[in-house]
């Protein structure tokens, strides 16, 4: 059956002059379940992986313990649960089984007790082991692995297990807390597993941030998405860019002259998922052309549909009209604005990291001032700041760049209400 996808397509003008030069065009790819499986809920094989070692001692303990007993309260018994711990070792707490009783496994949550140093491979291992146990189509599978420390000479193990993961369809989410965690290493985790990375700066922010994880792991109710681009002639492809969840560059794949194609995976029931498409148009004499063509693949397990299709036809005018080819989609061109904000902070952390601090300040003031035209004050003065560290000291500091590293990622977040 279909029409459990909502797909909208929206440019950044609606008319564009007609010149003898290839233009850029913006389009935002809108993807919304719609209202027929909005509240499908998907049953979870959700693992926590969590260290527990010395530097988390104290309130870092105690918000664990209370985000991971919240956490339970979200789900029902037919979602498979599984909690690991790690320090120097790593101990299986909670092995994947129903969450059946919940106050029997949180009074097992209660007894976990912080010491030791930190080896994330030893967790991650056994961790992806007991979800391993619960591997089904029709359930969400996901690692929740949260450090607040460096890791001990096991990198390329960690790596080795997220691609392994990732293989299993278990995405991960890498949660660093706090400031003296590897961000290189997180990153790297999620993305060889297909997940996400991200941080907590406060450990008051660990309880609302895994029930909030939990909630919206349940709603990941479209599997397998994935997007069709089809060009006509002329038409080049520069950029496809995830702005909601949260940005990020997802490149394409070239599947023919004119077609190409990008891996959405999951979409989430409330907030779905929009691209930006970077475009680039040939010449064309004065009228309207059909520029390209977006077609979502999906599958929904939990109604037993796979291989659903929706299309959009992408319109695009060409006018002599001056008055016509002026006037631009605010709305897209303030999503261009934040990428083009976050697009600049990246960059410039990748010239700071290779030395290059000229190159690194001149983008995190251009990134600032493009921060501050959105009404992002916060952020806008941690890039100054950050520009002046360089300046000074010659290197960032760790609490300053991971704020714009992953801060920046979120600007499009108030697109949905859901993700507020």
């Amino acid at each position: 059956m279909a029409g459990e996808l909502k797909l909208t397509t929206t440019l950044n003008k609606a008319s564009l002059p007609v010149t003898s030069t290839q233009q850029l065009a913006y389009i935002l790819i809108e993807i919304m379940p719609t209202e027929a499986i909005a509240r499908v809920r998907m049953p979870l094989n959700f693992g926590f992986v969590l260290d527990h070692s010395g530097s988390m001692s104290g309130d870092k303990i105690e918000q664990l313990r209370e985000a991971v007993r919240l956490a339970l309260d979200h789900m029902t018994g037919e979602d498979l649960v599984s909690l690991t711990i790690f320090n120097d070792h790593s101990d299986v707490i909670l092995e994947s089984a129903t969450v059946g009783e919940p106050d029997k496994l949180k009074a097992q949550v209660a007894r976990i007790k912080a010491g030791g140093g930190t080896t994330i491979s030893k967790g991650m291992d056994k961790g992806l082991r007991e979800i391993e146990k619960g591997l089904s189509k029709e359930r969400v599978s996901r690692m929740l692995l949260l450090s607040d420390g460096q890791t001990y000479g096991d990198e390329r193990r960690c790596i080795e297990l997220a691609k392994d993961a990732g293989d299993k369809g278990v995405p991960v989410l890498a949660l660093g807390l706090g400031k003296d965690w590897n961000e290189d290493l997180l990153d790297e985790i999620a993305a060889a597993s297909g997940g996400v990375s991200d941080f907590v700066d406060q450990p008051d922010e660990i309880v609302p941030f895994f029930s909030q994880t939990v909630q919206r792991t349940q709603q990941m109710v479209v599997q397998n998405a994935l997007m069709t681009l089809r060009l006509v002639a002329g038409v080049v492809p520069r950029q496809v860019w995830q702005v909601v969840p949260m940005i990020s560059n997802l490149g394409y794949q070239p599947i023919s002259d004119r077609d190409v194609q990008v891996a959405l995976g999951e979409v989430e029931a409330k907030i779905g998922k929009a691209l930006l498409v970077e475009l680039l148009l040939p010449p064309r004499p004065a009228g309207k052309y059909r520029i390209a063509q977006a077609e979502i693949a999906y599958d929904v397990p939990a109604q037993g549909l796979v291989g659903e299709k929706v299309r959009s036809d992408i319109m695009l005018n060409f006018s002599h009209d001056p008055d016509e080819t002026k006037q631009y989609d605010t709305s897209v061109m303030n999503i261009v604005e934040k990428v083009t904000a976050f697009k600049l902070q990246t960059r410039a952390l990748d010239e700071a990291k290779m030395g290059n601090i000229a190159g690194a300040t001149q983008k995190l003031r251009a990134a600032a001032t493009r921060l501050l035209d959105l009404g992002e004050e916060g952020l806008a003065t941690a890039a100054l700041k950050e520009a002046d560290n360089l300046e000074k000291q010659g290197s960032m500091s760790a609490e300053g760049t991971k704020k714009l590293r992953y801060e920046t990622r979120k600007l499009t977040q108030k697109l949905s209400d859901g993700s507020e």
